[in-house]
C-alpha cells in the first residue's frame, strides 16, 4: 500500500479529497468559478502538500509528539509563503482571482489530515506520492467542478467559447448556489459509477491513509501486517509475525 502507483490511485480515486472524503469544502466551493480558477487552486495545494508531506516525513523522527500540529503548520506556512511569492511574481492575475484563498492553504484539513495521518508515520517517498495522489485529485475534482460552473454559467470552458450563439448563460452557476449543485452532482455520478462496479463485484471501497496498528478492528483483511482473521480470532504465527 506504500508504492508510488497505490499511494496516487489512492488520492486520485479510491480517497479523493473531494468527491469521497468531502475536505477540503471552502476553497472548493469558493474559486470553482472557472476551470482555471479550480486548476490553479488544485495545483497550488498538491504543490504544497507534496512538499510538506516530504519534510514532515523526513523530519518525522525529531518533532516532538505533543508539539506535532505546531510543527506541522510551521512547515506549511512556509511553503504557502513561498508559492505565494512565485505566484505573485510570475502569474499575477491567477494570484488576484484566488485571492485570500491561498494563504487559507496553511488550515486546509487536507493537508494537516495527510501530515497527521500519513507523513507523520511513513516514509518519505511514500509520503511525497501520497502528497502528489491528493494533490492531484483535488486538481482534478476542483477542475471538474470548475468546468461545469464556467459551462453553464458561462458557456465557455478555459475561456474558449463551447456553447452555440443561442445559449442563455444559467447566471446561479456562476454564483454560491451552483457550486453545492455541481458537487452534489458529481458525487452522485460518482456514487452510480461505484455501485456499478460493486455490482460488477468489483471493489470500490476506499483504502486506509496508514497502519492504525489496530489489526482486531482493521478492515484490511489483505493487509500482511493482520494479527486477525476477520472473526476476531488470531491468526497463526508465521514468519512475518515471529519477525515483528
Amino acid at each position: 500500500m506504500n508504492n508510488a502507483g497505490e499511494r496516487l490511485y489512492n488520492g486520485l480515486v479510491k480517497e479523493n479529497p473531494t468527491f469521497v472524503l468531502m475536505l477540503g469544502m471552502c476553497p472548493t466551493l469558493a474559486v470553482t468559478t472557472s476551470a482555471m480558477n479550480g486548476l490553479g487552486m488544485g495545483l497550488t495545494t498538491m504543490v504544497v502538500l507534496a512538499l510538506s508531506n516530504l519534510i514532515i516525513s523526513l523530519l518525522r523522527g525529531i518533532i516532538p509528539n505533543r508539539v506535532r500540529i505546531p510543527a506541522f503548520i510551521v512547515i506549511i506556512a512556509s511553503f504557502v509563503t513561498a508559492v505565494q511569492l512565485l505566484l505573485q511574481a510570475y502569474i499575477p492575475a491567477l494570484n488576484k482571482s484566488l485571492g485570500v484563498y491561498i494563504p487559507l492553504i496553511v488550515v486546509n484539513c487536507i493537508i494537516l489530515g495527510r501530515a497527521e495521518s500519513y507523513a507523520y508515520s511513513n516514509p518519505a517517498i511514500p509520503s511525497l506520492f501520497d502528497g502528489i495522489g491528493m494533490g492531484l485529485g483535488f486538481t482534478f475534482a476542483l477542475t471538474c467542478i470548475g468546468a461545469v460552473r464556467e459551462l453553464l454559467g458561462a458557456g465557455e470552458v478555459f475561456g474558449f467559447a463551447l456553447m452555440p450563439d443561442s445559449f442563455v448563460p444559467i447566471r446561479i452557476f456562476g454564483q454560491a448556489p451552483g457550486a453545492f449543485f455541481v458537487l452534489a452532482a458529481l458525487v452522485a455520478l460518482q456514487n452510480y459509477v461505484k455501485d456499478g462496479r460493486k455490482k460488477a463485484g468489483k471493489s470500490y471501497e476506499k483504502i486506509g491513509s496508514g497502519c492504525s496498528e489496530d489489526c482486531m478492528n482493521c478492515s484490511e483483511k489483505g493487509c500482511t501486517k493482520r494479527f486477525y482473521d476477520g472473526d476476531g480470532t488470531s491468526k497463526a504465527a508465521g514468519p512475518e509475525k515471529e519477525e515483528r
